[in-house]
């Protein structure tokens, strides 16, 4: 029994220090968002001000945007801070990320972490000020135009709030599709020819995932699909950089 029961200490320790670890990272990933946050939170009116700039801009003289709720004021900035301090600390949270996956890797392998890290960063970061100056500025003069005559267009602060942090999280999450490219031809999961073979089917999903992601407009789901399609061809390119070598597969 106690032989046992010390094979069964073994099998688990790795799994427990595996798991430990896991904490460990996310316990100081939440203390850096929560830092960024304090930092942030003096700044959270300016900072929807800021914001809500390319509506503002979009709509009617005289219309102005509205609070349904009274504690919305109080909240809406305040999730505001929150979910910048998220976006700030984005970097970090990768490097966590990668750094807990790292000792799974090959010594070539480790070789990318740094720079899909910093490839990864700079995509999100693209992706929002993508949606910021260029897709916000047109939906919001598309929606202002297309306004029933008769009807004032006065939007609430948190739908608002909602509809432009989904815009974010999508150009963020969809601009990673060259580092996605990237390595599922350094695994050997693809090649770059079948990847290029299969451009009708990408440019169809591109559209689909823009669908999916952009709220129900055509503006926002054509400037969606059409940057993660040259993206998607910016990754075949940069893929015959990162193809292993026979030694390295080895």
């Amino acid at each position: 029994m106690a032989e046992g029961k010390d094979t069964y200490d073994d099998q688990d320790r790795p799994l427990l220090a595996h798991l430990l670890e896991l904490r460990s990272r996310l316990i100081r990933t939440l203390l850096v968002i929560l830092v960024i946050f304090l930092a942030i939170y003096p700044f959270r009116e300016p900072l929807y001000t800021l914001l809500a700039g390319p509506l503002r801009k979009a709509l009617p003289e005289g219309a102005t945007m509205i609070a349904t709720q009274v504690a919305t004021p109080f909240l809406v900035p305040l999730k505001l801070a929150l979910v910048a301090a998220f976006f700030v600390s984005v970097p970090y949270v990768l490097y966590q990320l990668w750094s807990f996956v790292a000792p799974g890797l090959y010594r070539h392998e480790r070789r990318l972490v740094v720079p899909l890290m910093v490839a990864s960063s700079a995509l999100f970061y693209l992706g929002m000020a993508f949606s910021f100056f260029v897709v916000f500025p047109l939906v919001f003069a598309f929606f202002s135009a297309a306004t029933p005559e008769g009807v004032a267009m006065m939007t609430d602060i948190n739908e608002y709030l909602s509809f432009v942090l989904m815009l974010f999280f999508a150009f963020g999450a969809a601009f990673q599709v060259p580092v996605a490219t990237i390595l599922l031809v350094y695994t050997g999961a693809t090649t770059k020819q079948a990847l290029a073979a299969k451009r009708p089917y990408v440019i169809v999903g591109a559209f689909v995932v823009g669908m999916l992601l952009t709220p129900p407009d055509i503006i926002s789901q054509v400037l969606l699909a059409v940057p993660v399609w040259l993206l998607f061809e910016l990754g075949v390119i940069f893929s015959a950089y990162f193809v292993r070598r026979p030694r390295e597969a080895e």
